[in-house]
């Protein structure tokens, strides 16, 4: 088990990462046909970009592990980087890294990438060391899996969503999304989407309403908000974060994430609610993205 360990820490070591992170200023979001000086707000929240150098065919086993998964439209399509993995009787790694190719804002592009592959490795990292702990201590049984899925892929919006589970025991799933503007080329951000943070306490009224509906509709459905008949809710929700997960689905509506644990007891999941157009049309910086 040491050998195999040490061979796994020496491949993960010669897969390369750019040393330093170089920021670029990205631009802000086009307003549309909308003009106001509210809109001077959007400024200080657009999206920057950092570069990246590594390469698709860097090293043979990235090569190896290359596989096209559908084209966005007819421009922009998500690959496999790489993939790391361990597959011992006791513990299991498989971590998949996308890629998006075919972007013409090459540095946005660069900049997903780059953080794409930087925060796999540290997921990697983290499962060996975990892993070393756990053979000196007597060993034990330890799990991680990380992938991605393309949740919008229209002609105007793509979104990833990428997931981690993690198992030690009982299990947990963290998901994260890049939702990115396909014709503008620039990442958006929940901040981007609004006039001012009005939108937050908007969006949080709203998903508490819609968690009060479904545990009425559904006896299996639980959620850790006020005032739906559960005594004691634990660490009951109450707002989301101004950078909450979301995505844009391809109906045009604003979808709000949660992690597994986050507003609800474990074996419900991760859970999104779709938030209604009306709710939060009237602070929308445009229509551009989100449709009534």
């Amino acid at each position: 088990m040491d050998k195999k360990l040490e061979k796994l820490k020496n491949d993960y070591n010669n897969i390369p990462i750019p040393d330093k992170l170089n920021f670029v200023v990205e631009k802000a979001l086009k307003q549309g046909k909308k003009k106001s000086p509210k809109n001077k707000w959007l400024v200080g929240v657009a999206a920057a970009a950092v570069l990246f150098t590594a390469g698709i065919n860097t090293s043979p086993a990235m090569a190896n592990a290359l596989a096209d998964i559908p084209v966005v439209g007819s421009v922009v399509k998500v690959l496999t980087f790489t993939e790391f993995k361990v597959e011992e009787e006791q513990y299991e790694a498989d971590i998949k890294v996308p890629a998006v190719s075919d972007l013409e804002n090459k540095d946005l592009a660069k900049s997903l990438n780059e953080s794409y592959l930087k925060e796999s490795k540290a997921l990697y990292d983290e499962f060996l060391s975990d892993m070393e702990d756990l053979e000196s201590n007597g060993g034990g049984h330890l799990g991680v899996h990380s992938g991605y899925e393309v949740k919008t892929d229209n002609d105007r919006i793509l979104s990833i969503g990428r997931y981690v589970v993690q198992t030690v025991g009982s299990s947990s799933t963290i998901m994260k999304y890049d939702t990115i503007d396909k014709k503008n080329q620039i990442l958006l951000s929940l901040p981007m989407l609004f006039k001012d943070d009005h939108y937050i306490s908007l969006i949080s009224d709203n998903i508490k309403e819609q968690m009060r509906e479904q545990m009425k509709a559904d006896d299996n459905k639980i959620y850790w908000v006020l005032d739906a008949g559960l005594e004691d809710p634990i660490e009951p929700f109450e707002s989301i974060d101004m950078n909450q997960n979301f995505y844009i689905n391809n109906d045009g509506k604003l979808v709000i994430s949660f992690d597994k644990y986050e507003v609800a007891p474990g074996y419900m999941g991760v859970v999104e609610f779709v938030i209604p157009s009306e709710v939060i049309s009237d602070i929308l910086v445009s229509d551009e993205y989100i449709k009534s």
